[in-house]
């Protein structure tokens, strides 16, 4: 949604992200200046092309923004949709910095975009459109493996990360990182087995970590585990979707409603995840699928009765006209920005619990940075040691039978004996970096009598991390 639009519903998406901020300096009583060089986009570049569409010269605009570069490279997606304007993109590039930082990833924050509805064109003309994007970007310092490293967003995927790397490749054949300009690309040409589903499966890590937790839990007026939550969610594409499919295949929770463009699909006893995507790739929506209750008015749907709430869609869903009314006691943000600053004020005070997007979303960029370091390193993870951990386990194996007299049945013997490879190195560091973060986060809020919620915690622990860098090299 773009600044305008947002405003219309309240306070701007910038301004919303600039108050959490404030909010945070004011609590750290963070000296002036510093807080100011938090506050402002380090730089931004906004480029304009022509391409050749069907015998018609076409015009795009795109910007690429630097919130902060004090750790190198600055890392952020970059997304084509319609709605993309500059003030929108600065504010995703502050939040990239802060949720790096939450998480522990040592990238300075970075975004990009480019007005257009992907939609429209054919894979050769979005190919062209990409590769010259990409060349704008890179001719003007705004994508390399050591200052600027982009990686997919909405409207963008693997494919489009793919196109532009080997842009990166052609400009500069003789850099042999140049696999690391971009994350997020095809695993055939240098991804990181398990970055697609990254982003949903760190939401489904963080609801595991929260529900370690029994009295974060208890907070909410929730009680248990995840199995049986009913969860509601707003968004059925990459992230939603593979928020939504492990937290019912893995973990048992009942996905009782799918909120979708065209409206929104009601089962109280479960939706099964994959069929609905299946039905909205072969018909392009959510009407007429026959296993639930249509509902047209999905943003309706949002106020419905659950147990959880997951937006994954877009900014500002949720504002000051609908948020009197969400019956979630736990709202998880996959999306950036779903709640309004005033939406979020009210929620607060109603006692809903809300896991920050700037922690909750963060799987994408945690994943990223493994690609990253992969592709420095030109090294598979689990490739030099795969095979010791598989021959270590059947000695275990063979001591507990020798020690034992008795075989290990053949289903333990077959997880013991196997080595790691990627997926699993992948998950398991994904998993660890959001355990830890929202460990993190529930510290800081129970040891600080003036943070109130998840969110200012997880921004304190930001704001901190950053500013004790800029006082390190004397800013």
């Amino acid at each position: 949604m773009s600044d305008t639009k947002f405003a219309q519903q309240g306070m701007s998406f910038r301004e919303s992200v600039e108050h959490m901020v404030d909010h945070a300096i004011d609590i750290m009583e963070l000296e002036e200046g510093v807080g100011n060089a938090l506050k402002v986009c380090q730089s931004v570049v906004q480029v304009s092309f022509p391409i050749d569409i069907d015998g018609k010269i076409e015009i795009f605009t795109g910007w690429r923004a630097t919130h902060s570069d004090h750790r190198l490279p600055s890392k952020g997606g970059i997304r084509f949709a319609m709605m993309v304007d500059q003030d929108e993109v600065e504010a995703l590039a502050a939040l990239m910095t802060y949720k790096c930082a939450i998480v522990d990833v040592p990238f300075g924050g970075s975004k990009g975009g480019l007005i257009i509805d992907p939609r429209k064109y054919t894979q050769k003309q979005l190919e062209a459109i990409t590769r010259r994007f990409a060349r704008e970007l890179i001719n003007k310092g705004y994508l390399s493996p050591a200052t600027n490293v982009p990686a997919p967003d909405m409207g963008t995927g693997p494919r489009e990360m793919g196109w532009m790397v080997d842009t990166y490749r052609q400009m500069f054949p003789n850099d042999i990182n140049y696999m690391g300009a971009l994350t997020g690309k095809p695993v055939e040409h240098g991804g990181v087995r398990g970055r697609n589903e990254a982003t949903g499966r760190g939401v489904q890590y963080a609801l595991r970590e929260l529900f370690r937790h029994p009295e974060e839990i208890k907070r909410c007026g929730l009680s248990g585990s995840l199995a049986d939550k009913r969860i509601v969610v707003q968004g059925l594409g990459n992230v939603g979707f593979h928020a939504a499919h492990f937290l019912q295949t893995e973990d048992g929770s009942r996905i009782t409603a799918i909120i979708e463009r065209d409206g929104a699909l009601v089962n109280d006893d479960g939706l099964d995840v994959k069929a609905v995507r299946e039905y909205i790739a072969e018909t392009g929506g959510v009407q007429g699928y026959p296993h639930a209750e249509y509902r047209e008015d999905g943003n309706k749907v949002l106020e419905l009765e659950c147990d959880i709430l997951i937006p994954a869609a877009l900014e500002g869903v949720i504002t000051a006209k609908n948020a009197p009314y969400i019956q979630a006691p736990l709202i998880a943000e996959a999306a950036n920005g779903p709640i309004t600053y005033e939406a979020d004020k009210i929620l607060q005070e109603r006692g809903v619990e809300i896991i920050p997007d700037a922690y909750c979303n963060a799987g994408g960029v945690v994943v990223s940075y493994f690609e990253w370091i992969r592709n420095l390193n030109h090294v598979r993870f689990g490739r030099l040691d795969k095979r010791f951990h598989e021959a270590r386990g059947q000695h275990i194996i063979r001591a507990i039978e020798e020690s034992t007299g008795h075989k290990v049945p053949d289903h333990l013997a077959d997880e013991l004996a196997r080595g790691a490879d990627e997926f699993d190195l992948v998950r398991s560091g994904l998993d660890d970096t959001m355990r830890l973060a929202l460990q993190e986060i529930i510290r800081t809020r129970n040891e600080n009598p003036k943070v109130n919620d998840y969110r200012m915690a997880a921004y304190l622990i930001a704001i901190e991390k950053v500013a004790r860098h800029y006082r390190d090299i004397g800013v």
